[in-house]
């Protein structure tokens, strides 16, 4: 295996490790709106991030969504639908972490939050051709 693949790898495990943790939080502490709402924009943001070390760019220190499916979409066309869904994802970055930014979040937001989530990791996982399971959360996420 060469040396990008393994980093390709270690960029989705830690994308999954994000995801996988907005879906047990989701089932065993829901009213933790804002962390697994969190942990799904991070979960999207390492998914993209691992694209964009496949294509050969540097990776930025960014939250910003939209930018990094615009440098993706610089070197392979990006479908509009990618923009419209991380738009709902954009504002909970980090900044949702903290006491004073106060977000209000329905269940059918954190719901749409994670599909999104499964969403990106499908699609990158597809544009990478890769086939990387996802631990054994299968049974939690009723896939």
């Amino acid at each position: 295996m060469n040396e990008i693949t393994e980093q390709l790898k270690q960029w989705i495990e830690k994308s999954d490790h994000d995801l996988g943790t907005a879906i047990i939080t989701h089932k065993y502490l829901p009213k933790y709106k804002d962390t697994i709402a969190f942990h799904c924009q991070q979960a999207v943001e390492k998914y993209l991030k691992a694209f964009i070390l496949k294509l050969g760019l540097p990776i930025k220190r960014t939250h910003d969504l939209v930018y990094l499916l615009e440098q993706i979409d610089q070197r392979e066309k990006v479908d509009k639908k990618w923009f419209e869904k991380v738009l709902d994802l954009q504002d909970l970055s980090v900044e949702i972490r903290y006491p004073d930014q106060v977000i209000d979040l329905s269940e059918e937001d954190i719901e749409s939050a994670i599909k999104t989530a499964i969403q990106f990791r499908e699609m990158i996982l597809e544009r990478l051709n890769m086939d990387i399971p996802f631990d054994d959360l299968k049974d939690i996420i009723g896939n």
